[in-house]
């Protein structure tokens, strides 16, 4: 298998296949694009939980990681109250970066009101860089629930900020002097500052607020990806226009440089939103300083399609992301 996610065929084959369901509590199970489950803790209240590694940058990688279960739990429609913690360190660490780690992360948990909650923390060989694996749990009323499986063909497809912004910013980091033989600093520093818009946890609470009906964070896969999974979970067909889709000119140039589809690259930082109420939403959104832009409908059926002009492009499970052609050169 390729580096990256799983690929769809294999997930459900060899995954899925081996759960067996034996409690009644739980409310949300694994499926394709479901980054959280949910389980009822008493009479309408429900606990999320998601969990997620960070393995493909390890600069400012507590940042990063607490950042990333974050945006699963709130596209949720969640309040994230907490998180716990598996850090795995290579050998030769130094206690310095163990201690900037966790002031990264305590940072984040201080800009979203959450905790640490626990975790475990080791020295192992059988790592050449840190690895963080957090889990983060939640709280919402079980009525209040939003999934990625939400989708019907009465609803428009809102996505917020830009193509490709998580990827940009991360190959901008690694690949910086690469990038200064062909374009200035100011250009690579702009590229970079796209990770300080990384968090969605903003607009999940406008967008619940504003009746969305199914929330999505675009990550592994990329935009395309991401409309591919929220289809498939909610079994429906979507067409969207490719010159609708949000993107940085900083984006484009640097896929450019490493012939990548920056519409295939980590896109964290990113939402897709089901509405009936599109516009209302990108103007709710945009009256608090974010990016958005309807980009298509949902359909009947099972077709997946990007439009540019006269061609069509069917959308397919996403497979290794983008971004390691980049970092593994």
């Amino acid at each position: 298998m390729k580096v990256g996610k799983v690929p769809e065929t294999v997930l459900k084959r060899s995954v899925f296949k081996q759960i067996k369901h034996r409690r009644s509590e739980i409310l949300v199970r694994p499926g394709v694009g479901e980054d959280c489950s949910a389980l009822e803790i008493s009479e309408g209240e429900a606990f999320v939980l998601s969990t997620d590694p960070i393995t493909g940058t390890a600069h400012e990688i507590g940042k990063l990681a607490v950042h990333i279960t974050a945006n699963d739990i709130a596209s949720s429609g969640a309040e994230i109250i907490g998180i716990l913690l598996t850090i795995i360190l290579p050998d030769g660490a130094r206690e310095s970066d163990l201690r900037e780690m966790m002031q990264e992360i305590e940072e984040v948990c201080a800009e979203l009101d959450i905790e640490v909650l626990g975790g475990h923390t080791e020295i192992s060989v059988a790592v050449n860089q840190p690895v963080i694996s957090v889990t983060g749990v939640g709280k919402i009323k079980k009525e209040q629930l939003i999934l990625t499986k939400g989708l019907k063909p009465t609803h428009e497809i809102v996505m917020t900020k830009w193509a490709g912004l998580e990827g940009t910013a991360i190959i901008a980091q690694e690949k910086e002097e690469v990038l200064k033989e062909r374009f200035s600093m100011d250009f690579i520093e702009s590229a970079k500052g796209m990770m300080k818009s990384i968090s969605v946890v903003k607009e999940a609470k406008i967008a619940k607020e504003t009746g969305a009906c199914a929330m999505h964070d675009i990550t592994e896969g990329g935009i395309f990806g991401a409309l591919w999974e929220m289809a498939a979970a909610s079994d429906v067909g979507i067409e969207v226009n490719l010159k609708k889709i949000p993107i940085k000119q900083e984006t484009i140039e640097i896929c450019e440089i490493f012939d990548i589809n920056p519409y295939l690259l980590i896109s964290s930082g990113c939402m897709l939103i089901g509405t009936d109420h599109g516009n209302a939403l990108v103007d709710a959104l945009q009256k608090e300083g974010i990016s958005s832009a309807v980009i298509g409908r949902v359909t009947a059926g099972n077709d997946r399609v990007v439009i540019n002009e006269d061609e069509k492009r069917y959308l397919e499970p996403p497979k290794s992301d983008e971004l390691y052609k980049v970092i593994g050169r």
